[in-house]
């Protein structure tokens, strides 16, 4: 339900989706049909778009140091590279890794519910 607000949403431009190589390519390795079918019609909206970079892959790198695994890093790097002001994810471990490491990443790291409640809803 809340994976299908957030694609009106970003139908309605009222958010704005970024893409990645890391996500495309993580995405067309999924064995689960519907679930790479919603995310491809999720990243289909995107009004941006971070190609691979030796500077993206060396901010990774130095992500991972904070404990956060290396594809987890490069989502968020490109995240950062992209300028993003969130990082929406339903991985609570990521969350908490994130947030214990926010003076240390430069984009706000939240779990799906928290984004829809304090940035959509504004509750």
């Amino acid at each position: 339900m809340e994976f299908l607000f957030l694609l009106s949403e970003a139908i309605d431009k009222k958010i704005t989706i970024i893409n990645s190589f890391v996500l495309e390519d993580e995405n067309s390795k999924s064995p689960f049909i519907d679930r790479k079918d919603k995310i491809y019609d999720l990243l289909k909206v995107a009004s941006e778009y971070v190609s691979y970079s030796e500077e993206l892959e060396n901010r990774a790198k130095e992500i991972e140091k904070f404990g956060i695994m290396a594809m987890d890093a490069l989502r968020i790097a490109c995240a950062e590279m992209a300028k993003a002001d969130f990082f929406v994810t339903c991985d609570d471990l990521l969350v908490r890794n994130g947030k214990s490491n926010k003076e240390n990443i430069n984009v706000r790291i939240m779990s799906l519910m928290e984004f829809i409640t304090k940035e959509v809803f504004k509750v």
